[in-house]
């Protein structure tokens, strides 16, 4: 899948190589995938073999700056096919989708090269020994690895997969080769969590520093599982009980190697009506992907901007359309600002999630059909407020193919899409 399909003007091979040539190797490594690519091109003199659409190979040596671009471009970005996950994980979120979306949303990718790349989680079922020694040789470092489970009998029953089971044995690998990992565990009731949850976190806790984080979120449930595994979503007392499980445990952490190493999801806090902790709770806010601190840091940067932004209102009326989970929080901080801006003209509107069940209540799975039907005749203002992870990304199309089009003419307001910041809030909120 090496071949070259762009060659740039800047780069050393512009009049060397050609478009349809296939790079076969640098520096006598032969050339996999995209990392290998990155990886072995880094250095200033390298020597590449090309072959030709005919089969015939060449040598070439150029001299380029150390981690300058080689400037090629190839028939897809992995240089590879995107690996397919070979799981069937009780808890999957894409087995929870209905029937008739569009159909990148139904691929389940476990790949390590798009963990580095751009931090997907993996599950480590999908990696050869090959892949694994290369992470560890070429110290492909953080990756990011789902867990949920220590226990090899428990993680193979979750993971639907018999080579789950070598997961921790793997991630010790990892450890002893210096690799970083930031972690995640989808906590399921009843499955994963009590004394499974706390065998997990003291397995992973032995791994420091190379386990660097590792993030607890609940089991997200939609209204399509028929035939799926059974699962209930956390009750009140469940969420609170595992918060006061994950945050006995971070305390130890904290006291015995600075960091807290575990952190319960803003979801679960919000399932067990417990406040959000204070901004020092979250370190570096490292989980942040992951919905760890995501309120705490909107609200944070949020007051920032109130206190030292002297900006103008312009008092045009707005809305802002939310998840249930979302909404009471951004009504405090409209309170907050109308208390140093009282012409500021806006409200807060939770919007349930129709689509996939009222068990999602979070504001990035809200469809441009729900928005449509629970805002319709709604007193919205010039402006309608959304979140960003809403949309797909890099395009104007919500999960349920509606456009941003067709919810500005259905509700007849301008739609702003806002990105999780709270300055862009702010700025989005003065007009």
């Amino acid at each position: 899948m090496s071949l070259i399909t762009k060659i740039e003007k800047a780069s050393p091979l512009y009049h060397k190589a050609n478009i349809g040539d296939r790079l076969i190797s640098i520096n006598g490594r032969e050339i996999h995938d995209v990392l290998d690519y990155k990886f072995f091109s880094y250095e200033t003199r390298l020597s590449l073999v090309l072959e030709s659409p005919d089969g015939k190979q060449r040598k070439l040596k150029i001299k380029k700056p150390l981690g300058g671009e080689l400037g090629l471009e190839f028939e897809s970005y992995l240089m590879d096919k995107a690996r397919a996950c070979r799981n069937r994980c009780v808890f999957c979120f894409v087995d929870q989708l209905p029937k008739g979306m569009r159909k990148t949303l139904y691929f389940k990718d476990d790949d390590a090269r798009l963990s580095f790349l751009t931090g997907n989680y993996i599950t480590l079922t999908n990696l050869s020994e090959r892949e694994l020694q290369r992470i560890i040789d070429l110290r492909i470092s953080p990756i990011n690895i789902s867990v949920h489970a220590t226990d090899p009998e428990l993680r193979a029953l979750l993971l639907g997969c018999p080579e789950a089971s070598k997961g921790y044995e793997l991630m010790k690998r990892l450890a002893a080769g210096k690799i970083v990992m930031n972690c995640q565990i989808v906590c399921c009731s009843g499955l994963n969590d009590g004394k499974a949850l706390l065998r997990s976190m003291e397995d992973l806790e032995k791994l420091f520093p190379q386990v660097a984080s590792v993030s607890i979120v609940p089991v997200g449930l939609t209204k399509y599982r028929q035939g799926l595994y059974p699962l209930e979503p956390f009750s009140e007392d469940g969420a609170k009980e595992t918060i006061e499980s994950i945050n006995s445990f971070g305390d130890a952490c904290l006291e015995k190697h600075g960091s807290r190493i575990f952190f319960p999801s803003d979801e679960l806090y919000l399932k067990a009506k417990l406040a959000i902790p204070e901004d020092e709770y979250y370190e570096d806010y490292i989980q942040l992907e992951n919905g760890v601190g995501m309120l705490r840091l909107l609200t944070r940067e949020f007051m920032l901007a109130l206190e030292y932004e002297e900006v103008f209102c312009s008092g045009e009326s707005f809305s802002i359309a939310t998840g249930v989970s979302a909404a009471p929080f951004l009504e405090k901080l409209l309170v907050t600002a109308k208390e140093k801006y009282d012409n500021i003209n806006g409200n807060v509107f939770s919007i349930y999630n129709d689509f996939f069940g009222h068990t999602i209540n979070v504001a990035g799975l809200i469809t441009g059909r729900d928005l449509i039907n629970q805002l319709r005749g709604k007193d919205l203002g010039k402006r309608l407020l959304i979140s960003r992870t809403m949309l797909r990304e890099g395009e104007s199309v919500f999960l349920d193919d509606v456009s941003t089009d067709e919810v500005q003419q259905e509700l007849k307001v301008k739609l702003v899409p806002v990105s999780q910041d709270g300055g862009e809030l702010f700025s989005a909120m003065m007009g």
